[in-house]
């Protein structure tokens, strides 16, 4: 478990860096929407070239997976493309803090409820707890 934790970190670490660097191309090029074009560019090569490594198959079998779990290419452009919009004007770290926030309380539901067949994980009140002292947390930095 320790190896799963560990890459979720170095995600996490990366998604103020993603923030950072797509802000400044969007403002290097003048444009957010073309450095997400950029960004999707680059990311696809990535995932094509590591899809290629470990074995395409499995992508004969998206035509026939429900069509709802397509969205999450639409929730990650969503992100990428505003992120690189807000940052600039709204700082990276109070970006990310919010978006940190969302996670959390998405998560929180998607596990209370075993959405989208999530482990189910009730939401109790350490978790609820922890919620409130991160969005606390958010206030905070917005106060500072």
């Amino acid at each position: 478990m320790l190896h799963y934790a560990l890459i979720m970190l170095a995600a996490g670490l990366g998604i103020p860096l993603l923030a950072a660097l797509n802000a400044g191309l969007g403002q290097h090029i003048g444009s957010p929407v073309a450095a997400g074009v950029v960004l999707f560019v680059v990311a696809l090569g990535a995932a094509l070239a590591l899809c290629l490594v470990t074995g395409p198959q499995p992508l004969r079998l998206v035509a026939g997976a429900p069509k709802h779990l397509l969205l999450a290419g639409l929730l990650v452009a969503f992100y990428v493309l505003y992120i690189i919009h807000v940052a600039p004007h709204f700082g990276v770290g109070n970006a990310v803090f919010f978006v940190l926030l969302g996670q959390l309380v998405s998560a929180a539901a998607i596990d209370h409820f075993g959405l989208f067949g999530a482990q189910v994980s009730p939401l109790l009140p350490a978790r609820a707890g922890g919620i409130a002292l991160m969005a606390a947390g958010v206030w905070l930095t917005q106060a500072a």
